[in-house]
Formats: structure tokens, C-alpha cells, sequence
């Protein structure tokens, strides 16, 4: 049995969360209680991950952290011959790109909103300001893509570069973010609820 350690706000866990589903795959939770009681960073959770941070993954004898690591375990563990995942080289290699965005230039959207949403002070206009640029940049990818008739971020299907991104978006709204300076991330957005196994969370629009 797949064990998630996760707190149902998290961001990160969502990422997680959604594959899992859209995979068709079982899992248990096991809730942390990361606001406000910062559960991830006690002793017996760092026995789990020293870096105490949430989530983390287990699967038989496998344990994993690192957000991006997991969804690519995820994949080849249990749909290798999935899209999910290319085996393409170029376009593997641009999946490994926008997920080393979503790690790196999205993590001001991913603090911005756990200030707004956990902390008297709320978001910093530094992490509002950077989330607002690498969402300028997912856009304008997103535009290009679909004036040349594509739906996705990488090749033509749904893979892990779509999946790690739009949770970043999606919630953003929550420290105050307009969605509708992003229009081709919008028309992104409503075209990926559509696929099956999508599964929601507390933020996450449905633009009608």
C-alpha cells in the first residue's frame, strides 16, 4: 500500500495527490499537522526526511521525498508505458526542464500563498512579484503552444510538466494573484479538470 504523508492544504501534496489519482492508484494518508502546529519539522518526522518538509511518499520499501521526485517514481514505478513520463529524449529533457521550474521559479507562488493563507503578515510583495514573472513566462509558453494548435506543455498529451505546474496557478488566487492576466494559462487550466481522475482541493478554480 502507497503512504502519503501530507497535509490536505499543501501544495506539494496536491501535486502528489492529483497524480495518484489520475494514475487510478490507492493510497493512505497519513495527515500531518503542518499549520499551525509544524509537525514536518518534529524529530519523529525528520526521522523520515531531514529536510522537513512535506510530502513524503512510501511504497513498499521505497521512501521518497522531493516533490519532483516522487511524481517521476510514481510514474516509472506504476504506468511506465504512460506519457506521464516521455521517452522521447527531447522531450524528456523538457519535461525535467519545467519541473526544475516548478521547483525553482514557482517556489515564491508556493510561499506566497502559505503567507496569506498561515501567517498575520501575508504574502510578500518580493513572492508575489517573482510568482507574477514565472507565470508571465508559463503564459506566454502556453500561448505560443496553442497559436500552433497544442494543448499541453511538452509534446501532445498531458505529462508531468503540466501536472507539477498548474497547482502553483491553479491556487494562486489564494494571496490575491488575477487569474485573468493569464488567459492561455486559464484556457491550460480548464482543459486539464477535464481529464480523468482529476480531483480537486480547496482553491483550485473551475472557471465557467
Amino acid at each position: 500500500m502507497i503512504r502519503l504523508y501530507d497535509y490536505h492544504l499543501d501544495e506539494n501534496g496536491f501535486r502528489v495527490r492529483l497524480l495518484l489519482s489520475m494514475l487510478g492508484l490507492s493510497f493512505e494518508t497519513v495527515a500531518i499537522d503542518k499549520a499551525p502546529g509544524r509537525e514536518q519539522e518534529k524529530p519523529h518526522m525528520l526521522a523520515l526526511n531531514p529536510t522537513g518538509t512535506l510530502p513524503i511518499l512510501e511504497d513498499g520499501d521505497v521512501r521518497l521525498f522531493g516533490t519532483a521526485a516522487i511524481l517521476a517514481y510514481l510514474v516509472r514505478a506504476h504506468a511506465p508505458d504512460s506519457a506521464w513520463l516521455p521517452t522521447d529524449a527531447a522531450d524528456f529533457g523538457r519535461v525535467q526542464q519545467w519541473l526544475g521550474f516548478s521547483t525553482r521559479e514557482l517556489k515564491p507562488a508556493v510561499d506566497a500563498r502559505e503567507a496569506a493563507l498561515f501567517t498575520s503578515e501575508g504574502a510578500s510583495e518580493a513572492d508575489l512579484n517573482a510568482a507574477r514573472k514565472a507565470f508571465r513566462i508559463m503564459n506566454d509558453h502556453m500561448t505560443l503552444r496553442q497559436i500552433e494548435g497544442l494543448d499541453w506543455f511538452v509534446g501532445n498529451s498531458p505529462t508531468l510538466a503540466d501536472l507539477a505546474l498548474l497547482p502553483s496557478f491553479a491556487l494562486s488566487r489564494d494571496c490575491g494573484i488575477d487569474h485573468d492576466e493569464y488567459p492561455a494559462l486559464r484556457r491550460w487550466l480548464r482543459r486539464f479538470r477535464a481529464l480523468p481522475g482529476f480531483i480537486t482541493m480547496p482553491g483550485v478554480p473551475d472557471y465557467h
